[in-house]
């Protein structure tokens, strides 16, 4: 869709800023008559995750609007299907997509295949932006401390700083999300 719009909203740990993507993905739907689409990018791994998933689907129930969930953990395109002109996505969130896309048995994270996975999630972004009004991604800020020592965290970080910078890039609007806080880091051209 030539019109639609990418926010980035990010943060640390439990900074808030997955019911800030809810309520700014309510707003937006409420203004524009759309309809809401969670891309959830985790998978239940353990008991604190498993927490967070349904923490997740709690609020999205108790929202004053119906939210569609797609479920997803790699190859987040499959979400087109379901989508139109009208529809308002909340990708939550990059970090974790990003680990599912990188992190495969067996697989070295060669320059190469750091490229592919660097290319097929902006390319993924493009293809919901193409059918979605608008798109709002969730994601981590998880590589603020020196991780040089760690040769896959040095890596990860690495990738995701790459990602944000790509995203922040197209982004009509940024947020730092902290305390509960958001900071809006860039504006639409419209404001």
């Amino acid at each position: 869709m030539e019109n639609s719009r990418l926010y980035f909203i990010t943060g640390g740990v439990r900074s808030g800023k997955s019911s800030f993507a809810e309520k700014k993905a309510v707003e937006l739907a409420i203004q524009s008559g759309g309809n809401l689409h969670y891309l959830a990018c985790g998978r239940s791994s353990d008991a604190e995750m498993e927490e967070r998933i349904n923490r997740h689907r709690q609020d999205r129930h108790r929202s004053p609007l119906a939210w569609r969930t797609s479920e997803y953990a790699t190859d987040v395109t499959r979400i087109g299907k379901d989508l139109d002109a009208k529809s308002i996505v909340l990708l939550d969130c990059l970090t974790t997509l990003l680990d599912n896309e990188l992190f495969l048995p067996n697989v070295p994270l060669t320059e190469d295949f750091l490229h592919k996975v660097f290319t097929k999630i902006i390319k993924g972004i493009g293809e919901i932006r193409k059918e979605a009004q608008s798109l709002i991604i969730v994601s981590n800020e998880v590589v603020q401390e020196p991780i040089f020592q760690d040769e896959f965290l040095h890596t990860y970080g690495k990738v995701l700083g790459l990602l944000h910078q790509a995203i922040v890039e197209r982004a009509d609007e940024a947020y730092l999300v902290e305390s509960g806080v958001p900071l809006r880091m860039k504006a639409g051209t419209s404001e």
